[in-house]
């Protein structure tokens, strides 16, 4: 017999006649002539109730039977006459397919804190929480294929391991194979595997501009590492990004782009999980709906950097960082516009070139390049991108200006010398994205294993 996944099982508007469900037990009572099992397979939120009658048939498999087992059930289902769940399963046959520990299984029927779930990140899906958590993950990566499918961008796998440090800030790993580094302690030399010193990458946006540039309209979605010690709740060592590259596009595009991503996969959690998003919005964030709410519904405040720096003086609000231009919009800052100033998603645009990396357009003041960052509520950024330098002799003189190997890039040089184009492009930090859909304040809480300093688990 095939099995149904109870999902389905319970979603369904007749009951079917006989079944095979098999999941993990997530509490186990009993009655006198009864017990009383509720089975979670993890398609969904909800568990299924699961009848077993005291029968000789089933007295030794029920002895073996304790929270966390997992089991085999087929059976009967027939209508609830219990309140909260249409459908239960009356057992005709149990099996046991793996036992679990009653004395130390961790996961007890009581809420646990996350600080707690972290240390057992390999059982914290079988909980509710966190359940539904990786469901709406699974459905807003999906969700990003399909906005993109439907706007015809292609898919490009860009490289993890690479020779460029695209931010320029340094902050990578280095990859090195044991032999290497044994060769290396023992006499002093060693031969790099690739040639030449490798790093885990920080961004695929250098190689899909290539593409770019060729293809039209791509995106890269994959992992992104950084070398950061930084043990805050918005970062981590291992994070997954969202980077699409528009060709013949400038600034206003991929400011239009970001927020139709943003609606579009909200949206997309609303319909297929909205059980899952309810439990956050009822235990997380009481005002998790009417943050999303606004995020589909507002319009996004546009505002440039130099005006952003003057409301910020202006507030006559004590902030922890100093306000002035030429330095960075730290989150207090960008929570102030979302949260306060605004009440809505803000785009702040046109930031000062000292603070960006080299492949961003120069605007004509010469003090500005055309960049953009998508602030929301809760968050801060969530979406950082720029026009690109596509003028040759323009982004030549970037490079010597932070004293950039041309030799070392020659390839992405050689883009604005064959055929180059204006293009845009923009990164959203995936974990970030899932922050928002779902009131999660920790960046550690929405990723399966988190590399944070000192934490490599799992």
């Amino acid at each position: 017999m095939k099995r149904t996944k109870i999902k389905h099982l319970l979603q369904a508007e007749t009951a079917a006649s006989s079944v095979l469900v098999q999941g993990w037990i997530r509490t186990i009572r009993a009655s006198k002539e009864f017990s009383f099992i509720e089975l979670n397979d993890g398609s969904c939120l909800e568990n299924l109730q699961i009848i077993i009658t005291h029968t000789d048939q089933f007295q030794e498999t029920l002895s073996e039977l304790t929270t966390g087992s997992s089991i085999s059930v087929e059976g009967i289902v027939t209508e609830s006459i219990g309140q909260g769940q249409k459908w239960e399963l009356k057992a005709e046959k149990i099996i046991l397919l793996g036992e679990a520990d009653a004395s130390i299984f961790p996961l007890q029927k009581k809420r646990h804190s996350d600080e707690f779930l972290r240390t057992i990140a390999h059982l914290r899906p079988r909980t509710n929480k966190y359940g539904a958590l990786f469901r709406i993950r699974s459905t807003l990566a999906q969700a990003v294929h399909n906005f993109f499918a439907e706007k015809e961008f292609f898919y490009v796998h860009t490289p993890i391991l690479t020779g460029s440090d695209c931010e320029g800030a340094g902050e990578m790993f280095t990859v090195a194979t044991q032999k290497t580094v044994a060769t290396q302690k023992k006499d002093g030399t060693s031969k790099d595997f690739f040639g030449k010193p490798a790093s885990l990458t920080v961004s695929g946006q250098l190689s899909a501009e290539m593409f770019a540039l060729s293809l039209g309209d791509v995106y890269t979605f994959g992992p992104t590492f950084r070398a950061e010690n930084s043990n805050t709740p918005r970062h981590a060592a291992e994070f997954w990004m969202i980077e699409p590259e528009m060709a013949f596009a400038g600034l206003d595009d991929i400011m239009q782009l970001g927020q139709e991503l943003i609606s579009f996969c909200i949206r997309t959690v609303q319909e297929k999980n909205a059980d899952d998003l309810n439990l956050f919005a009822q235990f997380v964030d009481k005002n998790l709906t009417e943050d999303l709410h606004t995020l589909l519904t507002k319009e996004y405040a546009r505002i440039s950097y130099t005006d952003a720096v003057d409301i910020l003086i202006k507030s006559n609000k004590k902030f922890e960082f100093p306000v002035a231009w030429g330095n960075d919009l730290q989150t207090e800052h960008e929570r102030f516009f979302t949260d306060e100033y605004f009440k809505s998603p803000v785009i702040i645009y046109d930031y000062p070139k000292s603070l960006k990396p080299f492949y961003m357009r120069a605007n004509a003041d010469g003090k500005t390049v055309a960049a953009m960052d998508i602030l929301v509520p809760r968050i801060g950024e969530l979406i950082g991108g720029s026009a690109r330098e596509e003028r040759y002799e323009m982004l030549l003189a970037n490079m010597k200006d932070l004293k950039l190997s041309e030799e070392e890039y020659w390839w992405y040089i050689d883009s604005r010398r064959f055929g180059t184009a204006p293009h845009a492009g923009f990164g959203m930090g995936f974990e970030r994205l899932i922050m928002l859909v779902t009131g999660i304040t920790n960046i550690r809480d929405v990723i399966a294993f988190p590399r944070t300093p000192g934490n490599l688990d799992f």
